[in-house]
């Protein structure tokens, strides 16, 4: 009797269903890891780059570089931290100068002028009545302060209209010299010698071209108490 040698195709075992989704099943975990395993690394790459070694360069290179802007543009006296180039400060006594007009709020939603941690203006138009009405009672205000100015000077927007930030730690040159009567006076001073140490602390327009001469009201009235000790 001959025997018939099963063909290969015949024999080859033929895959069941199950084994099918078994073999989907671990293609696709295979794929994801494929597409998990770079997007995990490079999170890490760039979260060290820019989380990590990109904030330590800029520090560093600003604290070798500008360290006293990387720090706040810290103003010491004496020894003292009395505030920033950058921030202004409410000045209210005769015998310095006065800062420009702040409408910030603390946070607690009161009036408080150069609020540093919730800065902003009123946001009022122009146009508005109450703006007016503000304005009007700082103008009569200042007049108040400063009964020896000249009659017929123009007074200097900046003394009586706030700033969007209301922190701003400068002042227009008319402005200075607007208050020089007063300061004088309260010192002891003649004009002329109030009015030469404002003329030394003129900032001019960077580069020669953008924005305004200004003086810094913090380093004037500094200096202002370094002139009366000498």
């Amino acid at each position: 009797m001959r025997h018939t040698t099963p063909s290969t195709a015949a024999t080859t075992a033929t895959t069941t269903p199950e084994g099918e989704e078994s073999a989907q099943v671990e293609s696709g975990r295979g794929a994801v890891l494929r597409q998990l395993r770079p997007a995990i690394l490079l999170t890490l790459l760039l979260t060290l780059i820019a989380g990590v070694l990109y904030p330590l360069a800029t520090t560093g290179a600003a604290q070798a570089l500008f360290p006293s802007q990387a720090n706040g543009s810290l103003v010491y006296a004496n020894g003292k931290l009395v505030g920033s180039r950058l921030i202004g400060q409410y000045w209210t006594q005769p015998q310095y100068f006065h800062g420009r007009p702040s409408a910030t709020l603390n946070l607690q939603g009161t009036p408080t002028p150069y609020e540093a941690d919730n800065s902003g203006g009123s946001n009022l138009g122009p146009t508005n009545s109450a703006l007016i009405q503000t304005v009007q009672q700082r103008i009569d205000e200042l007049k108040k302060e400063n009964p020896d100015v000249p009659a017929g000077t123009p007074i200097p927007v900046d003394l009586v209209t706030a700033s969007a930030s209301g922190l701003d730690p400068d002042i227009s040159v008319a402005a200075a010299y607007y208050q020089i009567p007063r300061i004088a006076k309260a010192r002891g001073l003649s004009q002329e010698a109030v009015r030469q140490l404002v003329d030394a602390h003129i900032t001019g327009r960077f580069l020669g071209l953008f924005g305004e001469p200004r003086v810094n009201v913090l380093e004037l009235n500094l200096a202002l108490d370094e002139l009366g000790h000498s």
